[in-house]
């Protein structure tokens, strides 16, 4: 195994370890927003890795089947076990509808990628996609930071945690529902515009048939006088 399909491993059996991080079980210490941090802290660069392993992959020419495999799924996982770990962890903030869209989008996405691979085409990450993932990760370190904290004060600039919280996490929510929509529409496109060349391509093929076929001229008639 390569080193952006070890990263790609390594980010899945990560999951377990932020779930852990969210739970009650997380051994506290003796200072306040221990989990917060730690948990904070591992979610961060976990996210990071995200981008090392496709330019590594890129980089050192290791794009491989399996890679293009695990990273989405590392990508999903760690996403949707982040915001159903925190519907207990901050459910003043974390509704459970909020997860039901985030999931529900991944899996729209994934199943018209699934569609578009047997079709022959693929659909590109758009501009919306992307900054959907960077509000993700967001709302997810804010979320975790409110739970310790609702404000900070630092000086005497005040940082407003729970508003970046409650803020980020309904932006997050909008963002994946149009994203979800500017992903089915650009894939009802490619397959609409791919059915189109299908038919033209059958009905050259028909009028070539009938081009091509031969018709055999009437037999002569004998007449007699």
């Amino acid at each position: 195994m390569n080193l952006p399909n070890s990263i790609t491993m390594g980010r899945i059996f990560c999951v377990p370890v932020l779930i852990w991080m969210l739970s009650p079980h997380f051994p506290h210490g003796g200072w306040h927003g221990e989990q917060e941090v730690v948990a904070s802290f591992c979610f961060i660069l976990v996210s990071i890795s995200d981008g090392i392993d496709g330019y590594l992959a890129r980089r050192r020419g290791q794009i491989t089947t399996m890679g293009m495999l695990l990273d989405p799924i590392a990508d999903k996982l760690l996403i949707t076990s982040a915001y159903v770990a925190l519907v207990e962890f901050n459910p003043h903030v974390v509704k459970p509808w909020i997860v039901v869209v985030v999931i529900g989008r991944e899996f729209l996405v994934s199943g018209l990628r699934s569609i578009a691979s047997t079709e022959g085409f693929t659909i590109e990450a758009s501009d919306i996609g992307k900054l959907k993932t960077v509000i993700q990760i967001v709302s997810v370190v804010a979320v975790i930071l409110d739970h310790g904290w609702h404000e900070w004060h630092i000086g005497w600039f005040i940082v407003p945690v729970h508003l970046f919280a409650v803020v980020g996490i309904y932006y997050m929510a909008g963002v994946s529902i149009v994203s979800g929509v500017d992903y089915f529409v650009a894939f009802w496109r490619k397959i609409d515009k791919a059915a189109t060349k299908q038919r033209s391509r059958d009905n050259e093929f028909v009028l070539s048939r009938r081009k091509k076929k031969k018709t055999t001229p009437p037999a002569p008639q004998n007449v007699t006088q």
